[in-house]
């Protein structure tokens, strides 16, 4: 036995032992699994974001762990067995990589990616849209459905074209406030995002991870300008904008 098949025996025992032995472990459902398996992942992400590399095992672990329980309760469902979920991943995988595993010939990833979408839809996918989860935090979606999209053509053909496009939706967002409709500026405010999203995209940034940079820095910037303010006797809210700002110039000049 291998060292990584040997670990993850280990992790399987644990788990029957666990679901056998445990009061909490026992009382789980994929219902109730599944909010604590969405903030794994978004601790994965924080990890991911600042390139914690112990903490990104960890998390990585952590989801091992919850797909190793679903497997457990799939199977005393009668559903699937775990080695079933793991031959089907196999399966997909060899069938959609046929320029590794058939004659297929690709020159780049997009070759690949174009390929990809196509065997979806061979296997009776309806639209090229529709592997994007609906649950998606909105930025993340808007970025999945662009990169959709790309694979059939529907695509700019350079980044001049589409700041050319995030203009002309700031220009429609702009009239829209002029009229004071909400539903309008709403409307024209999710197209100005949706354009930068894509305009990121041609950037090569990922749009949801430069926000999450920008909240942390935000973030650190604010809380250091709390205790500037306080070391010097005073509060955030009886301070005046200008003179919060002022300590905000010197928060930042010193960050650079």
């Amino acid at each position: 036995m291998t060292k990584h098949a040997e670990a993850f025996e280990r992790l399987v025992t644990i788990m029957d032992e666990l679901r056998e032995q445990c009061p909490w472990d026992k009382k789980q459902t994929i219902q109730s699994l599944r909010q604590l398996t969405l903030e794994e992942v978004y601790e994965l992400a924080d990890a991911i974001t600042v390139e914690d590399w112990p903490g990104i095992k960890e998390e990585l672990g952590d989801l091992l762990l919850h797909i190793v329980f679903y497997a457990k309760i799939g199977k005393e469902e009668k559903q699937f067995e775990l080695a079933e979920m793991i031959h089907a991943i196999c399966d997909k995988l060899v069938a959609r990589h046929p320029h590794i595993y058939g004659d297929v010939k690709v020159n780049s990833d997009e070759d690949v990616k174009r390929n990809w979408e196509k065997l979806k839809l061979k296997e009776g996918k309806k639209s090229v849209l529709s592997g994007v989860p609906k649950t998606l935090p909105a930025l993340v979606k808007a970025m999945r459905l662009q990169e959709k999209a790309k694979q059939v053509g529907f695509e700019w053909d350079n980044k001049d074209q589409v700041w050319l496009k995030v203009q002309e939706e700031v220009g429609e967002l702009q009239e829209a406030m002029k009229h004071a409709d909400p539903k309008k500026v709403e409307e024209e405010f999710g197209d100005v995002v949706f354009s930068l999203v894509n305009f990121a995209r041609f950037l090569n940034v990922d749009a949801e991870n430069a926000l999450e940079v920008t909240n942390k820095k935000f973030i650190e910037r604010f809380t250091k300008m709390e205790e500037i303010a306080l070391e010097r006797g005073r509060q955030l809210n009886d301070m005046t904008l200008v003179e919060m700002d002022t300590i905000w110039n010197e928060v930042k000049q010193k960050s650079r």
